[in-house]
């Protein structure tokens, strides 16, 4: 399936769109979710495309919203929350519009575009922005700290946490950083962000390149949303949902750890907003990132409904806390995205023997209507 992507890509996709032939039939209680992590800031160069392919250009976010709209039926977060209460239908060839991870460009680029398009999306955001402080993920920061470092060795123990590496080639620094997210992501945020420090001290004499070209752009697309943000947000029309309260890989941590990232990002969300947080999004979303006790969490936690970011397109019968989400990159073009979110792709895939393994234990189902 490797090696057959490109041509589906470039040939198969746009040549089913051309003849609408990618969407399946329309059945009530169908539901495809889409997940985006922002749009690009006007003027922002990428200075690396693994970091920055999760952002999508505004041009594509605007067709692909257009495609949605002609379609399908967007549905708001308000329409499937009361779905997922047995108290509303969906129509044929409904989907839901989420973002993950709270950047400050939702505010600035995205929010305008989906209030043009007259659509909501539901925003998951970490604890983080529930502070007025501008700052970035920790992982991202981690990520640049470590690209630009000077060769040598960096070392940095914090409480119960060592990290360790020999810095080289710069190809070899992305797999360096993500032994260091994993190590990072298995502790507290104290000594999580211990290391973070003695890394700003030890390895920030040098700034990325992307904050060198355009500076405020590259802050619209690093930084996260402030609290205040957030309320702009959500007095745009948006929904605010929980991404834990610092981003870890939680397959990885203690479960009273684990928990406690869930169980606190709600907590402090709604002191924030002063209303109900009901969804939740794992953080990174991935097949290793959850885990069976991971997944009982959120329920736990008093939320309705929590999203992975894989295993996607237009399905019935979903597991209401390992809901399956379509992740946008920026390399989609749209017929490809059009096959993500009608479930041709993840389809095509499962015939191919490559179907993404599913979690293993799913509390709750939402029945077709």
């Amino acid at each position: 399936m490797r090696f057959i992507s490109p041509v589906l890509k470039r040939v198969v996709y746009p040549a089913l769109q051309r003849v609408n032939c990618l969407r399946p039939r329309g059945h009530e209680g169908q539901l495809s979710i889409v997940t985006y992590h922002g749009v690009r800031p006007a003027g922002y160069i990428s200075g690396d495309q693994a970091l920055d392919g999760g952002l999508v250009t505004a041009e594509s976010f605007r067709a692909q919203l257009r495609l949605l709209k002609k379609r399908y039926h967007v549905i708001s977060p308000e329409h499937f929350r009361l779905w997922l209460r047995g108290k509303e239908f969906l129509p044929p060839w409904s989907v839901l519009l989420t973002c993950d991870d709270g950047l400050r460009n939702n505010l600035t680029e995205m929010l305008p575009i989906l209030q043009k398009a007259g659509l909501r999306c539901l925003f998951f955001v970490t604890g983080a922005s529930t502070s007025e402080t501008r700052r970035m993920l920790w992982y991202e920061e981690l990520y640049l700290l470590f690209r630009e470092a000077s060769p040598g060795r960096f070392e940095a123990g914090c409480g119960d946490v060592s990290v360790d590496c020999e810095f080289g080639p710069r190809e070899q620094r992305r797999s360096l950083w993500w032994n260091a997210v994993k190590e990072l992501s298995a502790v507290g945020a104290k000594s999580r962000e211990c290391v973070l420090q003695i890394a700003r001290q030890q390895l920030g004499g040098k700034r990325a390149p992307e904050f060198e070209r355009h500076y405020e752009a590259a802050c619209r697309r690093f930084e996260i949303l402030t609290a205040a943000d957030l309320r702009q947000l959500a007095a745009g029309g948006m929904t605010i949902g929980a991404h834990t309260m610092n981003h870890p890989l939680l397959s990885l941590m203690p479960e009273r750890l684990a928990f406690e990232e869930i169980s606190a990002s709600k907590a402090a969300l709604e002191s924030v907003l002063g209303i109900p947080v009901w969804g939740m999004a794992y953080p990174f979303g991935g097949p290793d990132s959850v885990s069976p006790d991971v997944l009982d969490m959120p329920h736990r936690a008093g939320f309705e409904a929590a999203f992975l970011n894989f295993g996607g397109g237009l399905g019935f019968d979903l597991p209401v806390y390992s809901l399956p989400r379509v992740h946008v990159t920026a390399e989609m073009n749209l017929a490809e995205f059009e096959a993500h979110v009608s479930g041709l792709h993840e389809r095509l895939h499962g015939f191919a023997g490559r179907a993404v393994d599913r979690p293993e234990k799913s509390s709750f189902l939402v029945k077709a209507a």
